[in-house]
């Protein structure tokens, strides 16, 4: 095994040094000081066509690890009442109509909460709060938020619109799976939406504690996850088994209680920047590359995408 760092600026190198392995290992935010990953996913394609396996290939990632993931699978259970905006026009009047729930706005692509607000109505007037680290709650016009909002539609062509989910600030809780294998999970509390309390402050934001498969305090997620969500998900989005990404994760909110367990609601899929990860994923992960590579050479595959 090997690391390769990448970077624009050193993109030639990094594709002569991918091109010469036979699998590799993409973990590359959305984002990054700007940056996106569009020259990265040209020459991730490249790499694949000349058959090494690229996990998450960039195809994948376009199926699986936008939000666009989330109205896409707006039928399945945990869904928490997904719309999708593909014009100002249209976002202006979803908010002119709005009632006063809080509803959370996010861009189609990024990390760290970049693109993605709580939005609600007040009288005239707009609380918005923005999920990035370091942001405060916002009073702004209709006109305001729409030109906060505009240059994310404008970037992908799309906003996704998601119900708020109340209980956020008991924190969120990562599924993560190798393949179609539920192979651990992290918790941790978040603050980045939570209203501010009555004293003004929200929730203090704790790291994410990792647990393997087995936790028992997550039992019913995994079993949710592999006896519901995973067999609706592969024909909703045209993926088959091997179509899956070697490791990638679910990250759920807490929705309402049902007769006084826990429900979980869909957040986001992360496939393009899934590390770090629990380490009891670490042998599943070898196995399923190995059995990829194994595939690859049985069915000379040569440039095909195999995830």
């Amino acid at each position: 095994m090997e690391a390769c760092i990448y970077d624009e600026q050193v993109a030639e190198e990094v594709e002569q040094q991918l091109s010469s392995v036979q699998v590799a290992l993409v973990w590359v935010n959305p984002v990054q000081a700007g940056k996106t990953r569009a020259q990265l996913n040209a020459l991730l394609r490249r790499v694949s066509d000349r058959g090494v396996l690229v996990s998450a290939h960039p195809q994948t990632i376009s199926q699986l690890g936008t939000k666009q993931v989330l109205f896409d699978t707006r039928r399945m259970s945990w869904s928490a009442d997904v719309k999708m905006y593909t014009g100002l026009a249209e976002l202006r009047a979803a908010l002119e109509e709005a009632g006063p729930e809080a509803r959370v706005f996010k861009q189609l692509g990024g990390n760290d909460g970049h693109g993605v607000f709580r939005v609600q109505r007040v009288g005239g007037a707009w609380l918005v709060r923005h999920a990035a680290s370091g942001s405060l709650e916002l009073t702004l016009t209709l006109e305001q938020l729409l030109a906060l909002l505009a240059p994310y539609l404008k970037a992908s062509g799309r906003i996704i619109d998601q119900a708020f989910q109340e209980r956020i600030a008991e924190g969120t809780v990562r599924c993560y799976l190798v393949r179609d294998q539920v192979v651990g999970f992290g918790a941790q509390a978040v603050n980045a939406l939570c209203p501010p309390g009555p004293d003004g402050t929200v929730p203090l934001l704790t790291k994410r504690v990792y647990y393997d498969a087995q936790e028992a305090s997550f039992q019913a997620l995994r079993a949710q996850m592999g006896r519901e969500w995973l067999p609706e998900l592969g024909p909703l989005l045209g993926l088959d088994r091997g179509d899956l990404p070697l490791i990638w994760d679910a990250n759920f909110l807490l929705g309402p209680r049902v007769h006084g367990l826990h429900s979980y609601r869909l957040g986001e899929i992360n496939v393009s920047s899934v590390y770090p990860f629990p380490d009891a994923a670490l042998k599943p992960l070898a196995r399923a590359t190995r059995a990829a590579l194994e595939r690859q050479s049985l069915d000379g595959a040569g440039g095909e995408a195999l995830d």
